[in-house]
């Protein structure tokens, strides 16, 4: 019997956090996936477990678990090492700073759901939607990469030199900002650190093209 449920997405950045954090911690884990294309998340199956009809959902035996970030910190806690945070308070205020980067600034403007509703509200093309989507990509990026770059805790991830939160965001969106065209090759620290995280085999395995519902 496995240790937990995930509600998952092939292609959802949000969902290659999660998988790889729970590659990294080792527990056993079903995986159910939810096209998003066909709207399956907002199957009454699923809503009873996550109203916002959102993935991933993580099903533990204390109840269901929406929220990629507020996930990861639960694993973290359950689950010690590795650890995905900092021991010390400031580590891991940077640590969360960086990763909200991604997870609030540039996810949430960016995810399917808004570019359908762009589409089928304001008529916007496939042009449009990637030009959108490369906008509030580059933007965080941009900023990112000036914080990686010039802050002294940087190492060879985001912070030192073991892969934590910020990584784990960094690598998802790298990965889907790829299929709108949007490279890392105007920001050479964030590429490096892309790089050594497709080197470790528990997020390489937690790719959209290794997952099961991948077309």
């Amino acid at each position: 019997m496995s240790d937990f449920g995930l509600y998952s997405y092939f292609r959802s950045s949000t969902s290659v956090r999660v998988r790889a954090a729970l590659n990294l911690k080792g527990p056993s884990y079903d995986y159910f996936p939810l096209s998003l294309l066909k709207g399956e998340q907002a199957s009454a199956e699923h809503l009873a477990l996550n109203p916002q009809g959102l993935v991933p959902t993580l099903v533990t035996a204390e109840g269901a678990l929406p929220q990629s970030l507020a996930i990861i910190e639960w694993l973290d806690e359950v689950y010690p090492e590795p650890p995905l945070l900092p021991a010390d308070a400031w580590g891991r205020a940077r640590v969360r700073s960086l990763a909200h980067i991604i997870a609030l600034d540039v996810h949430p403007v960016n995810n399917l759901r808004i570019l359908k509703h762009l589409e089928t509200e304001y008529g916007v093309d496939q042009d449009g939607k990637a030009a959108w989507f490369a906008k509030w990509s580059r933007a965080g990026m941009q900023a990112l990469e000036a914080r990686l770059t010039g802050e002294p805790e940087t190492g060879q991830f985001c912070h030192g030199d073991t892969v934590g939160l910020a990584d784990l965001c960094l690598y998802a969106q790298v990965l889907n900002n790829g299929r709108f065209g949007v490279t890392v090759d105007d920001y050479p620290t964030i590429a490096r650190i892309h790089e050594a995280c497709m080197a470790i085999p528990a997020l390489e395995s937690a790719i959209p093209a290794n997952q099961p519902d991948a077309d």
